[in-house]
């Protein structure tokens, strides 16, 4: 049984471009930058950063996003798949580390980029040539949402 059924209540219809759903405290920047659509200087400037340590909160393969709670206690931050480095998908409770880059239009938000897992958490890890689980994405999709 997928958690996602506890999640969206409303009878509109889902719309593959936006993302519905958010997890606590936690929100989709809009727009979402790619590592493919981040200007040159976007990527000079982010690989410039410091490294921040943090855990994976939550990441889904199969809608290519997911958010990681900081070491320091601050937001959680956003993070695309294409800023994913490494073999294995990320799972709730690795530790990785990240570098932030700000979100444009405003340059007021923040996201992850060059995010690597530093520690994998128990349980099995997918590794990117391998197809997406639907039951490993859905399971550590929403890991508040209880049924």
């Amino acid at each position: 049984m997928s958690h996602h059924a506890n999640i969206r209540h409303d009878s509109q219809p889902e719309n593959p471009l936006t993302f519905p759903v958010s997890t606590e405290g936690s929100h989709i920047p809009s727009p979402v930058i790619t590592r493919r659509t981040r200007t040159a200087s976007m990527s000079e400037r982010a690989a410039s950063n410091p490294v921040q340590y943090g855990k994976v909160k939550y990441f889904c393969r199969q809608r290519g996003h997911g958010f990681i709670t900081p070491d320091d206690g601050s937001d959680d931050i956003f993070f695309h798949i294409s800023d994913i480095e490494g073999e294995y998908a990320p799972r709730h409770g690795d530790d990785v580390t990240y570098k932030l880059c700000h979100i444009p239009p405003k340059m007021e938000k923040l996201q992850a980029v060059h995010v690597v897992i530093t520690h994998l958490s128990p349980g099995t890890h997918e590794r990117w040539d391998q197809p997406p689980s639907p039951t490993q994405d859905s399971d550590q999709a929403f890991p508040h949402v209880t049924q």
